[in-house]
This record gives structure tokens, sequence and C-alpha cells, in this order.
């Protein structure tokens, strides 16, 4: 038996839980950098001073050729200009999806800092040896080699910064690229 029963006691138990933590950092967009990588990256360092759990960990959501949409944590490679990296096996689901419709979107979510980063664009497969570098950093691997594995890049076309206000005057800056 559920603990929960769809109906009203639901939907009270979820409506009396707290929707952001208390004493969220402000954000004003006037002072932001014109790259958004730059304010991802102050952002990054923030959550890691504030020890957030896994502050690189994001959703990134995929489509099929028919457009069916499935959506995965992942953990981010790294960032350069190249774009948002993240690596998966060819041969996974979202391997096959991004072979299909090579366009994604990531969400990154920061709960005690009441912080949302949203990334979508085109996802492009990186160098074999770019690859086999980030199969070979993994942790434990024993040294043989993966020909499925693929780093790939998101390469950004919107980029958007959300921060959470407990008035509900929540902020949004996007960046188009």
């Amino acid at each position: 038996m559920p603990i929960f029963e769809p109906g009203p006691n639901l939907r009270r138990t979820l409506r009396a839980l707290p929707d952001f933590a208390d004493n969220l950092p402000g954000f004003d967009p006037e002072q932001a950098p014109a790259d958004p990588a730059e304010l991802f990256l102050a952002w990054l360092e923030e959550a890691l001073a504030a020890e957030v759990p896994q502050p690189h960990a994001f959703s990134l959501a995929t489509a099929d050729a028919a457009g069916n949409l499935s959506s995965r944590m992942l953990i981010l490679k790294g960032l350069d200009a190249d774009g948002w990296h993240f690596a998966t096996s060819r041969s996974s689901r979202k391997g096959r999806e991004l072979e299909q419709n090579p366009r994604a979107a990531m969400n990154f979510y920061w709960y005690a800092q009441g912080r949302q980063v949203r990334v979508t664009g085109n996802v492009v497969q990186l160098s074999a040896e770019a690859s086999a570098r980030d199969w070979n950093e993994r942790p434990g691997t024993d040294g043989s080699e993966n020909p499925h594995w693929q780093l790939y890049a998101l390469v950004p076309r919107e980029v958007e910064f959300w921060q959470a206000d407990p008035a509900r005057r929540h902020i949004r800056h996007r960046y188009e690229l």
C-alpha cells in the first residue's frame, strides 16, 4: 500500500513542503557578464563554496527521431569553447537518441541556493582522443579501451539563469547565442 494515496491528502502534503532554502543569494542581471559560461563558472564556484552536493550534476534531456523524450542525470565533464561536455556510450539510449536527433537540454539545480541553469542547443561529438582520455580518467577504469565511449559537447543556443526569491519574484536572465 502506498504511503500517499492520490487525492487531497497528497496535495496538502506536497503544498506543505518548502519550496526553497532559507537565505538565498541575490542576483542582479544588470551585473551579469556578457559570456554565459563566465556566469555559470561563478555560480558553480559559489555552489562549491557553499558545499552544495554534486554541483556538477545535471539533468540531460534528449529526444529520438520521433520526438519521444527522455531525461537522466549526468555529470558535467568540462566547459570550454567547444561547449558543455558530457560523456556516454554511443550504444546507450542517450547515445542513440543523440545520433538520431543531436539536440539536447541540460538543467543544473542547486536547491540550497535556489538556482537553476538551463542550457539548450546542438550536440557534437568530440574527438576520439578526447573520448579515450575521458574514459581513462573515470574512477575504476582498468586501462582497457572502450571504443563506444563518446565525449560530447552541447553547443549552447540558449542559456537561462534562474534565481529563486522567497517572495516569488524569481529572476530570470537569458542569453540567446
